[in-house]
């Protein structure tokens, strides 16, 4: 019975049968058909994690009408059967987005093998170059880049953890739209980095992929987000605006802000801020108009120190809160009336605040919330509580 059962294993289930897929990258053809580029891991990179090989990328792509029959050709061309199940990322260049990718993710989500914990970036270059150049600097496999990148959202809000499973989810929502990491490429050439230099530390967070003064051996980088209108791409959020998003939709532990120092306006202050709790949001309609209230309290700390801070004096800490206060506020206003006016899209899903205001879920739908977002007042309220530093404290 045992011989039964199992004697047709090894043609299946052995390793040796199988090849295991890294990332996706999607593009667009001159012909309008996808050049959909996959990267592979070798069997071998497991057990032997110090290999120089281990940072080179396996790429191969294939031009076709869909990702089902590129992955159909793809198994003809290896000899091996694609198997997508530790597929880490999924990267759709520009050009896709734009046009609309709504029945990409449907496809992807219908095949069985693709987890929803897979990112999603959008590339401000071709997807297949994004991949090649996504080397991992401080790790051997490139599985484990693709898992912990998206971490850094939590300590520094410059993007967001965006999965296959929540971009779906978005789609689908009649609250909220969709968004995904911005992804794109850096300077591998020091004698560059001036020509992206923000024009003044005030000006730090106006950054987003392409656009930054980072150099190194990687050549690619993940700043921003990519804002979808349904399931179309219509614009992008640099650092400080995603760090807005990441606010409201609670997903940030800390993030840096740099201000100018209200106490010498010749010069800036670093300070890192810590979410004292989820914002509070409110949604009334009122004769069919939503205002939005929201209130946020933080805890800062000033990380740029000098010689002859007088940052102890509760004075002092008092004009730096009220100073950071004004500054968050000018940022979230902005943010949100730029994703209400200029896109027109709820990426952070305010639309369910909005729910108790109806009686009835066909009366929600029957307002159309999504339509409706572009006619949205906000009014933000914000409150930080600063002391002195990490090393600095009111030492008697």
């Amino acid at each position: 019975m045992l011989i039964l059962v199992f004697h047709d294993s090894y043609t299946y289930f052995n390793i040796d049968n199988l090849a295991f897929v890294n990332a996706i990258g999607i593009d667009l053809a001159d012909n309008n058909n996808y050049k959909i580029s996959f990267q592979f891991t070798k069997p071998s990179t497991s057990t032997n994690a110090s290999s120089s090989s281990e940072n080179i990328p396996i790429i191969n792509t294939v031009e076709t009408y869909s990702i089902s029959t590129a992955i159909n050709l793809m198994n003809s061309y290896l000899g091996k059967e694609l198997n997508l199940s530790h597929c880490k990322l999924i990267a759709f260049s520009e050009k896709v987005a734009v046009r609309g990718i709504a029945d990409d993710i449907y496809t992807l989500v219908n095949n069985i093998q693709i987890r929803p914990s897979s990112n999603i970036v959008i590339t401000k270059t071709d997807a297949k170059y994004y991949l090649e150049n996504s080397k991992p600097s401080l790790e051997n496999l490139f599985t484990t880049y693709y898992e912990i990148f998206p971490n850094s959202s939590e300590y520094t809000g410059y993007l967001s953890n965006i999965t296959v499973g929540s971009f779906f989810d978005l789609l689908v929502s009649k609250t909220a739209n969709p968004c995904a990491i911005l992804g794109g490429s850096i300077s591998t050439n020091e004698n560059d980095l001036d020509i992206y230099a923000p024009s003044s530390p005030e000006n730090s967070g106006n950054i987003k992929s392409n656009e930054t003064s980072i150099s190194g051996k990687r050549g690619s980088e993940n700043i921003g987000l990519a804002v979808f209108k349904v399931d179309k791409l219509i614009g992008e959020l640099t650092a400080i605006e995603t760090v807005c998003y990441s606010i409201l939709s609670d997903s940030v532990n800390g993030f840096l802000i740099t201000i100018p120092n209200p106490e010498n306006s010749e010069k800036y202050l670093d300070v890192y801020l810590i979410n004292d709790n989820k914002p509070k949001i409110k949604v009334n309609i009122i004769n069919g108009t939503p205002y939005i209230t929201i209130d946020c309290c933080f805890t800062g700390k000033i990380y740029s120190i000098s010689q002859d801070s007088n940052y102890m004096d509760s004075n002092v800490l008092n004009n730096i809160s009220e100073a950071v206060n004004s500054y968050m506020k000018t940022q979230l206003s902005s943010y949100l009336y730029k994703t209400s006016k200029e896109f027109e899209s709820d990426i952070n899903g305010l639309g369910k605040f909005a729910l108790s205001s109806f009686t009835t879920t066909t009366e929600f739908d029957n307002y159309d919330w999504l339509s409706n977002y572009k006619n949205a007042f906000f009014n933000i309220n914000v409150d930080s509580n600063m002391s002195s530093g990490f090393l600095l404290s009111d030492v008697h």
